[in-house]
């Protein structure tokens, strides 16, 4: 039962990615939260973003924005990347999955997700069989609502790394990823 919060992949950042690598093995749509998967909570879209997905682009891989956030936050981020989007998208629901594969033309096997948390982004995408990335998210700074959802994952996070533990010392991802790095300020 907790497996289905278990993502495929547990990495630091979606800008670490061997990217043309997932193409070779036949994916060719990513679907993406925005807020602290992409950029911090809220923020516009980077000049790093932007480069990101030209880089993603040039793979080629098509690319849809899903957001439980409203069209205003939404709109803006997918303009400056120029990339598919879906607001509202009413995570960990399957429609704002489906939504976002059929506007890239895509389906759950040559589409991959990445997101920051497990009840909404990595369960929702798991609902719809796509191969999930969670990442690390971007600032530890969050919303009570946020918050509390991140002490909820904890537990679930701690079995899946039980479950893993092989593969993930085999990759050198130690600790707690969602703890701030003390080494890092």
């Amino acid at each position: 039962m907790l497996s289905m919060f278990y993502p495929d992949e547990w990495e630091e950042s979606p800008l670490d990615l061997d990217y043309a690598s997932y193409y070779q093995d036949g994916y060719r749509g990513i679907i993406f939260d925005i807020d602290n998967t992409l950029v911090p909570h809220g923020f516009p879209a980077t000049e790093e973003m932007v480069r990101f997905f030209e880089k993603l682009h040039g793979v080629p891989m098509k690319t849809c924005l899903l957001s439980n956030n409203k069209e205003p936050r939404v709109k803006p981020f997918a303009d400056a990347v120029s990339s598919e989007y879906i607001y509202l998208g009413g995570k960990p629901s399957r429609r704002g999955y489906e939504a976002a594969m059929e506007k890239m033309g895509t389906d759950p096997a040559s589409t991959l997700f990445i997101g920051d948390q497990l009840f909404t982004d990595v369960f929702g995408a798991k609902r719809c069989g796509l191969h999930t990335i969670l990442v690390k998210p971007i600032d530890p700074r969050e919303e009570i609502q946020i918050v509390l959802k991140r002490l909820l994952e904890r537990p679930i996070l701690a079995a899946y790394r039980r479950s893993r533990k092989k593969e993930l010392t085999e990759k050198n991802i130690s600790g707690d990823l969602f703890r701030k790095d003390k080494n890092r300020e």
